[in-house]
């Protein structure tokens, strides 16, 4: 659901940038993002860093590293970072912000997704390790204050989402253990890995939500939808 917009965004630099993708999961984006621009995707599971790293390898572009931002040398810079579900994994989320901007050039574009409205916050959320879900403003005011300006948010999710974020908690609720101990970090790790689809059902999976994903549009400048697609530039 939230693909289009993030394609769209990533529009908005030059076919060929330095693209930074952190926390590429199984690589879902990445093979649509590397078949455009000069990506570089980081992952923390080893388990999503190789399936992620072999549709690179299929795709015969771009590369995958098992690893943080440590990975890279320290004046390794991007005209775009991308992070996916990744923010609201973080403790601190403006020390996070502060990291990412630290990696971007000057005027470069940041690019990430988050789950929206904290009154959403459902036993999905504790399931795969996220600290908090975000208003619009919350987020626009949070990339403000750390040095971004010209916030782009695009809503998604209406109203599709709603009935598939009803199904994950009801799924979630039923596998937690009442008395599990694992943490954040624990549960983050293999976040990535949590419900993903079959690689053979992609084709089926975008004529299915085809439908929703243009309904969603006329409501992508309000509050309603579960998740955030915003982009902003490093002043």
């Amino acid at each position: 659901m939230r693909h289009d917009f993030i394609v769209s965004e990533a529009a908005r630099v030059p076919a060929g940038s330095r693209l930074l993708e952190i926390g590429a999961g199984q690589g879902a984006l990445s093979t649509r993002l590397a078949l455009r621009h000069d990506y570089l995707g980081l992952e923390l599971d080893a388990e999503s860093a190789i399936a992620a790293g072999r549709r690179l390898a299929a795709l015969g572009r771009g590369r995958l590293v098992h690893g943080d931002l440590s990975s890279l040398g320290p004046a390794d810079t991007f005209d775009v970072v991308c992070a996916f579900e990744v923010l609201e994994h973080m403790a601190d989320d403006a020390e996070t912000l502060r990291a990412w901007r630290a990696r971007l050039r000057p005027g470069g574009l940041l690019l990430l997704s988050v789950p929206a409205h904290q009154h959403r916050f459902g036993p999905w959320d504790t399931a795969v390790g996220h600290y908090r879900r975000y208003g619009r403003e919350q987020l626009t005011d949070l990339l403000h204050a750390q040095g971004f300006t010209d916030v782009r948010l695009h809503m998604y999710g209406f109203p599709l989402g709603y009935l598939l974020e009803t199904a994950r908690d009801a799924i979630a609720a039923r596998r937690r253990a009442p008395d599990s101990r694992e943490s954040p970090e624990e549960a983050t790790a293999r976040s990535g890995r949590s419900l993903q689809p079959r690689s053979w059902m992609g084709a089926a999976t975008r004529v299915a939500t085809s439908p929703f994903r243009m309904l969603q549009r006329p409501f992508a400048g309000t509050a309603l939808g579960t998740g955030m697609v915003a982009s902003a530039r490093r002043t």
